[in-house]
């Protein structure tokens, strides 16, 4: 029998070094790239149609990210799916921070309401700065007899599942605020579900719905041009923008508390040089007094998180918009 053969392969070494400084190449190239960054225009997905609080951020924040980076920041809107068209984008986009998203709190409610979400909504993404936070007004179109919050009650008891509310999504602040209002106070109302919040106020203004809970931004100036009417506010305290409108707590239901944050975030992976230089400039973007101004001319809070604080406040909201939506009693969906 004769003996196995062994078979060895020579590499010649000129080989194995180019071969590790080809490696060697490749490493420092996607270091001074990450150091670079950007060296190309930058994307900032709004999972909305145009005319709603995200888009409005987007397009306040993108431009000044244009000057301090001296690269092109452009507004990408993609509504539809309740969000999750243009969330499912930059979850599966390279983690580089070329592709960012503008994440609002409505985000969290996307894993706990569908099944078979393509994505999930902590996991597959990096937090890299909060920017805003709102309250939510309740409003009414002006043809709904109603100025405060018992009025809407008793016509809502005396016309049970006949007045209807538009939303921005489903299982978003828009629709738990209902959702909450009509637990509270013992009522019951039908939901019109729209792709985002410039739709859903364009009906509201419109006369084809008849109440919402709307962000105020997208609310505040319409109901100071008499086009819609203000019932009552979420939150402790009344907004700048309209002192006279009362809280829910001055209105008789302490109990409906409800608030949003907005922030921009990237898909998971992000390295940190990169992640660093975008938390950086966003939160110097949030430090403008032109921006704190303009933001709080919208009715919103002017916010400014790290990244670490978004990723804790992400969490907590987890279990909070659980309970909530368990108490609502709303059932996932496909």
């Amino acid at each position: 029998m004769k003996p196995a053969r062994r078979v060895f392969h020579f590499v010649n070494a000129g080989t194995l070094a180019a071969a590790g400084l080809i490696s060697c190449i490749g490493a420092t190239s996607a270091a001074f790239a990450q150091a670079d960054f950007p060296t190309r225009p930058i994307r900032i997905v709004v999972a909305y149609p145009p005319g709603g609080s995200n888009d409005f951020l987007a397009r306040l924040f993108g431009p000044r990210l244009t000057e301090i980076f001296g690269r092109q920041v452009v507004v990408d809107n993609r509504g539809g799916g309740n969000t999750i068209i243009g969330t499912d984008l930059v979850a599966k986009a390279a983690p580089d921070g070329y592709t960012l998203l503008l994440a609002g709190s409505s985000s969290i409610a996307i894993s706990l309401l569908h099944r078979n979400v393509p994505f999930d909504v902590i996991k597959d993404f990096t937090p890299i700065a909060g920017i805003a936070r709102s309250e939510f007004m309740l409003v009414v179109h002006p043809t709904l007899p109603v100025t405060t919050v018992r009025e809407l009650i008793d016509l809502a008891k005396k016309k049970p599942g006949e007045l209807n509310y538009a939303t921005s999504s489903t299982g978003g602040p828009t629709h738990l605020g209902p959702l909450y209002f009509e637990m509270l106070a013992g009522i019951k109302m039908q939901q019109v579900p729209y792709k985002g919040g410039g739709p859903a106020m364009n009906d509201l203004v419109g006369g084809q719905v008849q109440l919402g809970f709307a962000n105020p931004s997208g609310a505040v100036p319409m109901v100071k041009a008499g086009r819609l009417r203000a019932i009552a506010i979420t939150g402790e305290k009344r907004l700048e923008v309209l002192p006279q409108l009362p809280t829910f707590t001055e209105s008789g239901l302490p109990g409906l508390v409800l608030r949003n944050w907005y922030a921009i975030t990237a898909p998971a992976g992000l390295p940190k040089s990169v992640l660093d230089k975008l938390s950086a400039a966003t939160q110097k973007i949030s430090a403008m007094p032109e921006v704190r101004t303009a933001i709080t001319r919208q009715g919103l809070d002017s916010f400014s998180a790290s990244a670490g604080e978004m990723t804790q406040l992400r969490k907590e909201d987890m279990g909070i918009t659980g309970k909530l939506l368990k108490a609502a009693n709303i059932k996932m969906v496909e």
